[in-house]
């Protein structure tokens, strides 16, 4: 019976992080390429539940760059990490940051 009770707990643990949330991004140019720094929060619980990713995307849905995340961030919400030397096609007027974490995926909110 106790071994029954961890399974649900633990996912309830899981869930409870919810969606990775995108409060801030900034963007520069340097160049022929471009720095986005991204801000996120989410209720990384460890490496069972944490945000690991954010990608910048064109206008067609072509992923120009991905930013990994190696590691949980439970003690640092929200959290800044930036990518740069990333390439936008001439003639593209806007592009969107998705976010991902270890149990949604990309959670299909952009910004």
């Amino acid at each position: 019976m106790r071994k029954l009770m961890i399974i649900p707990l633990f996912l309830a643990s899981a869930a409870s992080a919810g969606d990775a949330v995108i409060k801030d991004v900034q963007a520069s140019k340097s160049g022929d390429s471009w720095r986005f720094s991204v801000t996120l929060l989410h209720g990384d619980t460890g490496w069972d539940h944490y945000a690991d990713a954010w990608r910048v995307v064109d206008a067609e849905g072509e992923v120009l760059g991905t930013r990994v995340l190696a590691h949980p961030h439970e003690n640092e919400q929200p959290f800044t990490r930036s990518l740069g030397g990333v390439s936008i096609p001439a003639g593209a007027t806007s592009v969107w940051i998705e976010v991902r974490d270890s149990v949604h995926g990309w959670n299909g909110s952009e910004v």
